[in-house]
């Protein structure tokens, strides 16, 4: 038996040890076959950057303050932050191939996220992501809408103002704490309108184990500093007279908010129809504003629906996908705006073009 017992301690750290060694190994390589020097980014063929070697695309981009959109922060997650790299970006990796279509590839779209910089590169970047800033602000608000949501509301201090349409999202950074080591960020849609320049409000809700999320709401204190860049995004009200449909759960509820406080200051009178959906009734919330809302709008109809209701629940019952046909009256004269997760994003466009809306009238926020 004692025999058995040093056999299972010699094991034990025989792995341990080559687990050490490995660990060696990978410093080691780290500082040296890691070590990739200067790299030079050419930009649009007229601009040129210096930038360490090695780091992935996406933030050595950052790092000169050219901010390309990632909803995921860096994770490979999302598939928004492609960039095209006209050179030095060597064979696409099997991280980047799910988010990219043959006709992206033969334009050399790649993921900047997972990209290393190991050679001077060419790069064609939008002109319009050239106007998305960095911006230094203090959190002068954090209220509980449910027992999952909090509202964050942030005044700007560098700049002062932020230009944006209502509907796009920032990008929101959280420094090291206990569960990272390193500063990341995510992307939250802003539920503030545009005409509040000097201020920004989230709405984020807790996801379990969540970097941002967690911090937001067990960490985060009314007055602390904090970073924000953007504004990015598609996500935003067409200019054209369609009736409208809206589709959200959860904090896809901002921008919502921000599109409809914004069509209420510009007396926009266009039908609208808004879809929110939750499982139980604590999880509604804003229902007063929603309310204000439609005084405000005399073409707009807020329409709450659970999916687990209690016996005293008198409102609309059922699933967004399910009861989404009963709101639409001429589907060729509406457009669609929804905002979830991705699967739930994918059940609602199936609804909406069963119903016979046409594909190109669907835009959605998906926050994965």
């Amino acid at each position: 038996m004692d025999f058995q017992w040093f056999e299972l301690f010699q094991s034990v750290a025989i792995i341990s040890g080559i687990a050490v060694f490995l660990a060696i190994l990978m410093v080691i390589a780290d500082a040296t076959i890691g070590n990739y020097g200067e790299k030079k980014l050419l930009i649009n063929k007229d601009k040129e950057l210096i930038v360490d070697g090695g780091q992935s695309l996406l933030n050595a981009l950052k790092g000169a303050g050219i901010f390309i959109p990632s909803a995921c922060g860096g994770r490979g997650s999302c598939g928004l932050c492609k960039i095209q790299v006209d050179a030095g970006g060597g064979d696409f990796l099997p991280t980047e191939l799910p988010w990219l279509s043959d006709e992206e590839k033969k334009k050399n779209i790649r993921l900047s996220c997972q990209l290393k910089v190991k050679n001077d590169m060419e790069l064609t970047i939008p002109e319009e992501l050239f106007n998305i800033k960095e911006f230094q602000a203090q959190v002068t608000g954090l209220t509980e809408l449910t027992h999952d949501i909090k509202e964050l509301e942030m005044t700007l201090l560098e700049p002062k103002e932020i230009d944006f349409k209502a509907g796009q999202f920032i990008q929101l950074e959280v420094s090291e704490y206990e569960l990272t080591d390193e500063p990341i960020y995510r992307a939250y849609s802003v539920c503030s309108q545009p005409s509040l320049k000097n201020k920004v409000k989230l709405q984020i809700k807790l996801v379990p184990n969540g970097i941002c999320t967690t911090y937001v709401h067990k960490h985060m204190k009314v007055g602390e500093k904090i970073t924000i860049n953007g504004p990015y995004g598609d996500f935003f009200l067409r200019n054209t007279n369609k009736d409208i449909v809206m589709m959200a759960t959860g904090s896809g509820m901002a921008p919502m908010c921000s599109i409809l406080i914004d069509m209420a200051e510009k007396t926009n009178n266009r039908k609208v129809t808004f879809l929110f959906g939750c499982k139980e009734k604590c999880d509604l919330f804003l229902m007063k504003e929603m309310a204000e809302l439609e005084k405000r709008l005399p073409n707009f109809k807020f329409v709450p629906a659970l999916s687990r209701p209690d016996d005293k629940w008198e409102g609309t019952i059922g699933r967004l996908n399910t009861i989404v046909k009963d709101h639409i009256e001429n589907p060729e004269n509406t457009e669609a705006y929804l905002c979830a997760g991705t699967r739930v994003i994918e059940s609602y466009s199936e609804a909406l073009k069963e119903a016979g809306i046409p594909q190109d009238q669907i835009f959605f926020d998906d926050f994965g």
